[in-house]
Protein backbone atom coordinates (compact mmCIF):
# COMPACT_ATOMS: atom_id res chain seq x y z
CA UNK A 1 0.00 0.00 0.00
CA UNK A 2 1.38 3.42 -0.99
CA UNK A 3 2.00 6.13 1.55
CA UNK A 4 -0.61 8.31 -0.13
CA UNK A 5 -3.25 5.56 0.16
CA UNK A 6 -2.25 4.95 3.78
CA UNK A 7 -2.62 8.65 4.64
CA UNK A 8 -6.00 8.81 2.89
CA UNK A 9 -7.30 5.76 4.77
CA UNK A 10 -6.03 7.13 8.07
CA UNK A 11 -7.68 10.50 7.40
CA UNK A 12 -11.00 8.82 6.58
CA UNK A 13 -10.84 6.90 9.81
CA UNK A 14 -10.01 10.02 11.77
CA UNK A 15 -12.94 11.92 10.23
CA UNK A 16 -15.32 8.98 10.66
CA UNK A 17 -15.12 9.42 14.42
CA UNK A 18 -15.97 13.15 14.29
CA UNK A 19 -19.72 12.72 14.96
CA UNK A 20 -18.85 11.08 18.29
CA UNK A 21 -16.60 13.90 19.46
CA UNK A 22 -19.61 15.72 20.93
CA UNK A 23 -20.23 12.71 23.15
CA UNK A 24 -16.58 12.13 24.03
CA UNK A 25 -15.82 15.67 25.15
CA UNK A 26 -18.45 16.02 27.90
CA UNK A 27 -17.64 12.49 29.10
CA UNK A 28 -13.96 13.40 29.28
CA UNK A 29 -14.80 16.57 31.17
CA UNK A 30 -16.99 14.62 33.59
CA UNK A 31 -14.21 12.11 34.22
CA UNK A 32 -11.68 14.88 34.90
CA UNK A 33 -14.04 16.62 37.33
CA UNK A 34 -14.60 13.31 39.14
CA UNK A 35 -10.88 12.58 39.29
CA UNK A 36 -9.96 16.03 40.58
CA UNK A 37 -12.76 15.83 43.14
CA UNK A 38 -11.32 12.51 44.33
CA UNK A 39 -8.00 14.18 45.05
CA UNK A 40 -6.01 13.25 41.95
CA UNK A 41 -3.59 15.83 40.60
CA UNK A 42 -3.72 17.18 37.06
CA UNK A 43 -0.83 14.88 36.11
CA UNK A 44 -2.47 11.81 37.66
CA UNK A 45 -5.80 12.62 36.02
CA UNK A 46 -4.16 13.01 32.62
CA UNK A 47 -1.96 9.93 33.04
CA UNK A 48 -5.03 7.72 33.46
CA UNK A 49 -6.40 9.00 30.15
CA UNK A 50 -3.09 8.31 28.39
CA UNK A 51 -2.28 4.94 29.97
CA UNK A 52 -5.72 3.43 30.62
CA UNK A 53 -7.79 5.20 27.93
CA UNK A 54 -11.13 3.71 28.95
CA UNK A 55 -13.77 6.15 30.11
CA UNK A 56 -15.95 3.96 32.31
CA UNK A 57 -12.91 2.31 33.89
CA UNK A 58 -11.30 5.67 34.57
CA UNK A 59 -14.41 7.07 36.22
CA UNK A 60 -14.69 3.98 38.41
CA UNK A 61 -10.99 4.10 39.29
CA UNK A 62 -11.23 7.76 40.23
CA UNK A 63 -14.21 7.05 42.48
CA UNK A 64 -12.37 4.18 44.14
CA UNK A 65 -9.31 6.37 44.66
CA UNK A 66 -11.51 8.93 46.38
CA UNK A 67 -13.07 6.23 48.57
CA UNK A 68 -9.63 5.00 49.64
CA UNK A 69 -9.94 1.59 48.00
CA UNK A 70 -6.98 -0.75 47.87
CA UNK A 71 -4.88 -1.00 44.72
CA UNK A 72 -5.97 -4.59 44.07
CA UNK A 73 -9.64 -3.60 44.14
CA UNK A 74 -9.02 -0.76 41.70
CA UNK A 75 -7.10 -2.99 39.28
CA UNK A 76 -9.70 -5.78 39.39
CA UNK A 77 -12.57 -3.36 38.83
CA UNK A 78 -10.79 -1.77 35.89
CA UNK A 79 -10.05 -5.21 34.47
CA UNK A 80 -13.69 -6.32 34.63
CA UNK A 81 -14.84 -3.12 32.97
CA UNK A 82 -12.45 -3.67 30.07
CA UNK A 83 -12.79 -7.42 29.51
CA UNK A 84 -15.31 -6.74 26.75
CA UNK A 85 -12.45 -5.48 24.61
CA UNK A 86 -11.34 -9.09 24.22
CA UNK A 87 -14.53 -9.70 22.25
CA UNK A 88 -13.90 -6.60 20.15
CA UNK A 89 -10.34 -7.71 19.45
CA UNK A 90 -11.37 -11.22 18.45
CA UNK A 91 -13.96 -9.85 16.05
CA UNK A 92 -11.62 -7.32 14.43
CA UNK A 93 -8.79 -9.84 14.31
CA UNK A 94 -10.88 -12.13 12.10
CA UNK A 95 -11.76 -9.39 9.60
CA UNK A 96 -8.74 -7.08 9.59
CA UNK A 97 -5.33 -8.05 8.28
CA UNK A 98 -2.88 -6.97 10.98
CA UNK A 99 0.83 -7.68 11.26
CA UNK A 100 2.47 -8.77 14.50
CA UNK A 101 3.63 -5.17 15.04
CA UNK A 102 0.25 -3.64 14.30
CA UNK A 103 -1.78 -5.85 16.64
CA UNK A 104 -0.45 -4.45 19.96
CA UNK A 105 -0.91 -0.88 18.73
CA UNK A 106 -4.45 -1.52 17.50
CA UNK A 107 -5.30 -3.31 20.77
CA UNK A 108 -3.95 -0.50 22.96
CA UNK A 109 -6.10 2.20 21.35
CA UNK A 110 -9.21 0.03 20.82
CA UNK A 111 -12.45 1.42 22.27
CA UNK A 112 -16.17 0.74 22.02
CA UNK A 113 -16.57 3.70 19.66
CA UNK A 114 -13.72 2.71 17.34
CA UNK A 115 -15.04 -0.84 17.12
CA UNK A 116 -18.54 0.41 16.36
CA UNK A 117 -17.41 2.78 13.60
CA UNK A 118 -15.17 0.18 11.96
CA UNK A 119 -17.85 -2.52 12.20
CA UNK A 120 -20.39 -0.21 10.56
CA UNK A 121 -18.02 0.70 7.72
CA UNK A 122 -16.65 -1.30 4.79
CA UNK A 123 -13.08 -0.43 5.76
CA UNK A 124 -10.99 -3.22 7.25
CA UNK A 125 -7.45 -1.89 6.85
CA UNK A 126 -5.09 -0.97 9.67
CA UNK A 127 -4.70 2.72 8.65
CA UNK A 128 -8.47 3.30 8.82
CA UNK A 129 -8.70 1.47 12.17
CA UNK A 130 -5.80 3.44 13.63
CA UNK A 131 -7.33 6.68 12.36
CA UNK A 132 -10.58 6.03 14.23
CA UNK A 133 -8.70 5.04 17.38
CA UNK A 134 -6.35 8.03 17.45
CA UNK A 135 -9.21 10.39 16.62
CA UNK A 136 -10.89 9.39 19.86
CA UNK A 137 -7.63 9.24 21.80
CA UNK A 138 -6.73 12.83 20.94
CA UNK A 139 -10.24 14.14 21.64
CA UNK A 140 -10.50 12.26 24.94
CA UNK A 141 -7.15 13.49 26.21
CA UNK A 142 -7.82 17.09 25.21
CA UNK A 143 -11.17 16.95 27.03
CA UNK A 144 -9.46 15.42 30.06
CA UNK A 145 -6.83 18.14 30.14
CA UNK A 146 -9.45 20.88 29.84
CA UNK A 147 -11.54 19.31 32.59
CA UNK A 148 -8.56 18.83 34.89
CA UNK A 149 -7.50 22.47 34.53
CA UNK A 150 -11.00 23.97 34.71
CA UNK A 151 -12.77 21.45 36.94
CA UNK A 152 -14.08 24.01 39.43
CA UNK A 153 -16.12 25.85 36.80
CA UNK A 154 -17.54 22.89 34.85
CA UNK A 155 -21.13 21.75 35.55
CA UNK A 156 -22.11 18.10 35.56
CA UNK A 157 -22.60 17.14 31.87
CA UNK A 158 -25.36 14.71 32.87
CA UNK A 159 -27.42 17.65 34.14
CA UNK A 160 -27.17 19.25 30.69
CA UNK A 161 -28.45 16.10 28.98
CA UNK A 162 -25.35 15.57 26.82
CA UNK A 163 -24.93 12.06 28.22
CA UNK A 164 -27.62 11.00 25.71
CA UNK A 165 -25.25 11.59 22.79
CA UNK A 166 -23.36 8.32 23.24
CA UNK A 167 -26.42 6.01 23.28
CA UNK A 168 -27.92 7.79 20.29
CA UNK A 169 -24.63 7.62 18.38
CA UNK A 170 -24.28 3.89 19.02
CA UNK A 171 -27.89 3.34 17.97
CA UNK A 172 -27.13 5.12 14.69
CA UNK A 173 -24.15 2.78 14.19
CA UNK A 174 -26.22 -0.30 15.00
CA UNK A 175 -29.18 0.27 12.69
CA UNK A 176 -27.30 -0.21 9.37
CA UNK A 177 -25.78 -3.46 10.69
CA UNK A 178 -29.18 -5.09 11.32
CA UNK A 179 -30.10 -6.66 7.98
CA UNK A 180 -31.84 -9.93 8.84
CA UNK A 181 -34.43 -11.20 11.28
CA UNK A 182 -31.75 -13.11 13.18
CA UNK A 183 -29.66 -9.98 13.62
CA UNK A 184 -32.73 -8.03 14.74
CA UNK A 185 -33.57 -10.72 17.29
CA UNK A 186 -30.00 -10.71 18.62
CA UNK A 187 -30.00 -6.91 18.88
CA UNK A 188 -33.36 -6.71 20.68
CA UNK A 189 -32.55 -9.61 23.01
CA UNK A 190 -29.12 -8.20 23.85
CA UNK A 191 -30.59 -4.77 24.57
CA UNK A 192 -33.19 -6.23 26.92
CA UNK A 193 -30.65 -8.43 28.67
CA UNK A 194 -28.19 -5.56 29.14
CA UNK A 195 -30.93 -3.35 30.57
CA UNK A 196 -32.01 -6.05 33.03
CA UNK A 197 -28.48 -6.96 34.12
CA UNK A 198 -27.47 -3.32 34.61
CA UNK A 199 -29.91 -3.17 37.52
CA UNK A 200 -28.27 -6.08 39.32
CA UNK A 201 -24.64 -6.45 38.26
CA UNK A 202 -21.82 -3.98 38.92
CA UNK A 203 -19.34 -2.34 36.57
CA UNK A 204 -18.82 -3.76 33.10
CA UNK A 205 -20.28 -7.19 33.84
CA UNK A 206 -23.61 -6.47 32.09
CA UNK A 207 -21.77 -5.61 28.87
CA UNK A 208 -19.51 -8.66 29.14
CA UNK A 209 -22.35 -11.09 29.86
CA UNK A 210 -24.55 -9.58 27.17
CA UNK A 211 -21.73 -9.71 24.62
CA UNK A 212 -21.13 -13.40 25.23
CA UNK A 213 -24.85 -14.24 25.34
CA UNK A 214 -25.58 -12.26 22.17
CA UNK A 215 -22.71 -13.95 20.34
CA UNK A 216 -23.92 -17.41 21.36
CA UNK A 217 -27.48 -16.57 20.34
CA UNK A 218 -26.31 -15.30 16.97
CA UNK A 219 -24.19 -18.41 16.41
CA UNK A 220 -27.14 -20.67 17.28
CA UNK A 221 -29.56 -18.81 15.02
CA UNK A 222 -27.16 -19.02 12.06
CA UNK A 223 -25.80 -22.50 12.75
CA UNK A 224 -27.14 -23.93 9.46
CA UNK A 225 -25.98 -21.07 7.27
CA UNK A 226 -22.69 -20.81 5.34
CA UNK A 227 -20.19 -18.21 6.59
CA UNK A 228 -21.20 -14.67 5.67
CA UNK A 229 -18.60 -13.23 3.34
CA UNK A 230 -20.28 -9.85 3.34
CA UNK A 231 -22.04 -7.96 0.57
CA UNK A 232 -20.04 -6.71 -2.40
CA UNK A 233 -21.96 -3.56 -3.24
CA UNK A 234 -19.96 -2.94 -6.42
CA UNK A 235 -20.89 -6.39 -7.76
CA UNK A 236 -24.51 -5.85 -6.73
CA UNK A 237 -24.62 -2.53 -8.56
CA UNK A 238 -23.18 -4.11 -11.71
CA UNK A 239 -25.78 -6.89 -11.60
CA UNK A 240 -28.61 -4.36 -11.33
CA UNK A 241 -27.16 -2.36 -14.21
Amino acid sequence: MSRSRTRDDFARGFRAMAPLWLGVMPFGLAYAVTARGAGLSVLETQSLSVLVFAGSAQVSAAGLFGAGAAGVEIVLTTFLLNVRHLLYGLSLGRETALTSRQRPLAAYFLTDEAFGVVAASRERGFPFLLGTELSLFVTWNLATLAGALLSAGIPDPAELGVDLIFPLAFLALLVPLVRTRSELLVAVTSAGLAYALARWLPGGLPILVTGVAGSLLGAWLTRDRPPDRGIDFDDAAREVA
